[in-house]
């Protein structure tokens, strides 16, 4: 008599409560930070009108978060990860209630411009130095929630909550500023983060995850999950291919200008522009907790970048509005594939003592991606025009799948 087949559970990670009070803890940082970018950019570029003052915003949150983000690798190897965790959420609950009290009308009056401007960029040099501490500790404390037959449904469900509080935060931001101003948004910023903080004490955290590691010094500890990642070529690839698409080919940063002076449709139609991502996303990742994509794990992750790509190219030669929102949906829908299949791949492939370093490294490839590729948009928009630029990045992300696959015929085998 032959044993049963055992059935897909795509629901298995969330069966876990420690696992889902990590997610329901990421979806609301996410909602919370991505509401807080969408009233900051729109207000940035409501005092500049200059598309180089959204790029900036982005630098001004990479340059710290990529400075401190694989020293918080080697520290979530080797302290609380949950304090950690803690600790940056506490940041980001006072940069935002700083730019909540400066932007109170009767704080608001006494301020120019210019000090407005400068205060929004110092306190997101602050927030980017707490993700440099907040993103490694997330990264590397997932593993531990969760067994190892599940780090596929676990990298499915981490990267929904995210999407989930990506759709959820630009739409809230943009209709919470038209309703209430900056003051109101901030507000409820707050509220979400302070919801983040106690959902992230709520975890019992496992024996596993609390060892704390000793040895080697700060620098040969960093080098070490360097030295990991080059050596392992897949890891390499994956996290190359999104950096690089996402560099040239990202257009979040820029949004403000198709919305204000190309599709004319206001911070409302900004909100559904930046939400239709992340909608897509999810709605991809829905199928995919059936249907996982990682059984032709490297075919899968090219073609979607290369989909990315071409989406890409749809919306930045767009002038309308619906056709622009599917086209960025799609944008949401490839990139989530290539999340799937890398999460999996950091989980599955890194060991224990290492995943903190590891998912620094990681954390600093993806700012990269984004927040230098919003500094690469609004330059690229400022020299060549926002369009051209949009094209340009396109056919930049082509070039660099069509590099990698040439480099990397062999993990076509590959399955996870």
């Amino acid at each position: 008599m032959s044993s049963p087949v055992s059935r897909h559970d795509p629901y298995a990670a969330l069966r876990f409560s420690n696992f889902r009070n990590l997610m329901g803890g990421t979806f609301l940082i996410t909602c919370g930070l991505q509401m807080q970018r969408v009233a900051l950019g729109y207000s940035l570029y409501l005092i500049t009108r200059d598309p180089l003052s959204l790029g900036l915003l982005g630098l001004a949150e990479a340059v710290p978060f990529m400075g401190l983000a694989l020293f918080g690798g080697h520290l979530a190897d080797r302290r609380n990860k949950q304090r950690m965790m803690q600790m940056a959420g506490g940041v980001f609950l006072l940069g935002t209630l700083i730019l909540l009290v400066a932007s109170l009308p009767t704080v608001r009056v006494g301020l120019s411009d210019a000090a407005i401007a400068g205060l929004i960029y110092l306190v997101v040099f602050i927030e980017g130095l707490a993700r440099g501490i907040y993103s490694p500790a997330n990264a590397s404390l997932k593993p531990f929630l969760v067994p190892r037959e599940h780090y596929g449904s676990s990298a499915t469900w981490s990267s929904m909550s995210w999407q989930s509080g990506a759709i959820l935060g630009p739409a809230l931001g943009g209709f919470a500023f038209a309703a209430f101003g900056l003051p109101g948004t901030l507000a409820a910023v707050a509220l979400l983060i302070v919801a983040n903080i106690v959902l992230i004490g709520a975890i019992r955290m496992p024996a596993a995850a609390l060892v704390r590691q000793t040895g080697e010094g700060v620098w040969r500890s960093l080098g070490e999950g360097l030295d990991y990642v080059w050596r392992t070529p897949i890891i390499l690839y994956s996290i190359s291919l999104d950096m690089f698409s996402m560099l040239f080919g990202g257009v979040v940063a820029i949004l403000p200008i198709f919305a204000e002076d190309i599709l004319r449709v206001g911070p409302e139609g900004l909100g559904i522009l930046r939400a239709a991502p992340a909608v897509g996303a999810v709605a991809t990742m829905v199928l995919c907790a059936w249907f996982p994509p990682t059984r032709h794990a490297w075919r899968n992750l090219l073609w979607s970048v290369f989909g990315f790509g071409l989406a890409t190219l749809v919306f930045g030669l767009s002038t309308h509005f619906l056709v622009s929102v599917i086209a960025l949906a799609a944008t949401g829908a490839f990139d989530s594939v290539s999340v799937i299949i890398r999460g999996t791949l950091l989980q599955t492939m890194v060991e224990d003592r290492m995943r903190g370093r590891v998912a620094s490294v990681n954390s600093v490839f993806v700012s990269a991606s984004n927040e230098l590729g919003a500094l690469e948009s609004g330059v690229a928009a400022k020299l060549m025009g926002v369009v051209p630029s949009v094209v340009f990045g396109a056919f930049a992300t082509f070039a660099t799948v069509g590099y990698v696959w040439r480099r990397s015929k062999a993990l076509l085998a590959v399955r996870l």
